[in-house]
């Protein structure tokens, strides 16, 4: 057991032990609050009837609306979490509680309002970051990313180890064009994940985007030291392969990569330039145009203009 875990256990201890002296809400509400802490959401439940049927607070029916969010017992978290906030509109952990329900069932305008009363109504650092971060996530999911990324940011920089909210949080700013900041994130998640393939793959992406391409080849052999047939890690050293001037080791990463995902827009923007060099202009055009429907790549564009014009490329017949 950890020190927080053993900490939480005494803690627990003395409260069940108050119990037994002496029954009042205020101690059920300490008893049921220790089990939450350590995960234990039925046991918790019986002394959190017991404090609400003694005295219906807001603070009673918060923690109640806990342990059943714990126990996916939505129906009655909902209830309880409603009647805590008609009770005491400015309970911060409520909001919360009730923005991480929105949040579940995909209504995400209702997560915004909710996490931004809770960042109103607390001054407790931890709860005032997870409410930034569900904010954050939420804004996201309605594409308002600038605003996502301010409240990510603040909600991630007190050392979180949200994993979720820095995987959010290093999109956006990738997304942002912010690549120095995502590549800091995707540091911290290698550190904290070492072997998530994702995570080394995105590193080198972002490393890729600086023009660092020395520093991203440990990188994607990382992401590949797990996975030698992760179609994204090959697409990306076949792109450092290519600027680095390895032009016949680019192509056997991105024959690779294609075969198993060929609807990767950068993969294709890669071979198209390896075609260039080898003067298959239209098929180049081909890989571009297919790169360009797909999203958003960097350098298609300009490709497109400077070789795919009509008059450049040959007419199929």
């Amino acid at each position: 057991m950890t020190t927080h875990g053993r900490l939480l256990a005494a803690a627990l201890a003395s409260a069940l032990m108050s119990v037994c002296h002496g029954q009042t809400a205020e101690r059920y509400l300490q008893t049921g609050d220790s089990l939450l802490r350590l995960e234990k959401p039925q046991r918790a439940l019986e002394f959190l009837d017991k404090a609400v049927a003694m005295e219906p607070s807001a603070k009673a029916l918060m923690l109640r609306s806990r342990a059943f969010y714990m126990l996916d017992r939505m129906d009655r978290f909902l209830l309880d979490v409603e009647a805590s906030l008609r009770a005491d509109s400015t309970l911060a952990e409520a909001h919360y509680q009730r923005g991480l329900y929105a949040m579940r069932a995909n209504e995400f305008v209702q997560a915004e309002h909710s996490a931004s009363k809770a960042i109103a109504h607390t001054k407790e650092p931890p709860l005032k970051a997870k409410a930034f971060i569900l904010r954050g996530e939420a804004r996201a999911e309605l594409k308002r990313y600038g605003p996502a990324i301010e409240d990510l940011e603040l909600g991630t920089q007190g050392g979180t180890t949200d994993l979720e909210a820095m995987r959010t949080l290093a999109r956006l700013l990738d997304l942002a064009g912010r690549h120095d900041a995502s590549l800091k994130v995707l540091e911290r998640l290698c550190e904290l994940e070492p072997s998530d393939v994702g995570h080394w793959t995105n590193r080198s992406f972002e490393l890729i985007m600086l023009g660092r391409f020395e520093e991203a080849m440990p990188m994607v052999e990382k992401a590949l030291s797990f996975d030698k047939d992760e179609p994204v890690a090959l697409s990306n050293r076949a792109y450092i392969h290519l600027k680095l001037g390895r032009e016949q080791e680019a192509w056997k990463d991105i024959e690779r990569s294609l075969r198993s995902y060929p609807s990767n827009p950068y993969a294709l923007r890669t071979r198209a330039l390896l075609r260039l060099k080898k003067g298959e202009r239209s098929k180049a055009c081909e890989d571009l145009t297919l790169a360009k429907a797909l999203g958003e790549v960097a350098e298609v564009n300009a490709l497109i203009k400077e070789h795919c014009g009509a008059e450049k490329v040959p007419k199929r017949r």
